[in-house]
């Protein structure tokens, strides 16, 4: 069994609150007055074209939102929307412990859009913590699809074995876990460090003799 040297790990739902899912998505339709299945309708077509960087934002929200004349404007509503991400501070604490040891690549690997991803990447300073991002608005592909996973082993030059896959959903687990990569369902910061550390990562330094 190769030694692990390199863990891919989701944003949403694991180090930070998930950028724009359905639970942000019925606060903006009660917020702004809209209609949730008109609205939930144009998000589900456009989506795809949105999180794999073929759609910009004011484009997504003028087919989801502003294709007609709305009482406020198009930058109150992207402000909402960059106000649903927030940090889940214990799980940053326990990734910058494990990013200080420098022992291992680590890497964001997750579905965002550009701009929702440009955001979270600035604001919580996770160029602090990962040496990589392998987000669907860069690579034109998203999970749980396997050329995400495949596109980020190639670029590392890691074998599957080599690498772990943290996420907090177990469908986007699926297809790393039968490519031959470790994964581990994020449930609490607790769970993950135990399960890392059966894989022999742990945020302890190594004391050089």
């Amino acid at each position: 069994m190769a030694d692990v040297n390199t863990l891919f790990w989701d944003n949403g739902g694991v180090i930070l609150t998930n950028g724009w899912d359905r639970a942000s998505r019925r606060e903006a339709v009660e917020k702004f007055h809209l209609d949730w299945a008109d609205f939930e309708d144009r998000h589900e077509l456009m989506l795809d074209a949105f999180e794999r960087g073929h759609l910009s934002l004011d484009d997504y929200l003028k087919r989801t939102v502003f294709y007609r004349e709305r009482p406020y404007s198009i930058e109150e509503f992207k402000d909402f929307m960059f106000a649903q991400s927030q940090p889940f501070s214990e799980s940053l604490e326990f990734l910058g412990k494990l990013a200080a040891t420098r022992r291992w690549i680590l890497a964001a690997l997750n579905n965002e859009s550009t701009e929702i991803n440009g955001y979270r990447i600035r604001t919580f300073h996770l160029r602090d913590y990962f040496e990589a991002f392998f987000s669907s608005c860069y690579l034109g592909v998203r999970k749980p699809g396997p050329q995400i996973y495949n596109l980020a082993l190639r670029i590392t030059q890691r074998s599957p074995q080599e690498c772990v896959l943290i996420d907090d959903r177990e469908l986007n687990l699926e297809c790393a876990r039968e490519m031959g990569m470790n994964t581990i369902l994020f449930q609490n910061v607790a769970q993950l460090g135990a399960d890392l550390a059966r894989l022999g990562v742990t945020a302890d330094r190594v004391v050089q003799p």
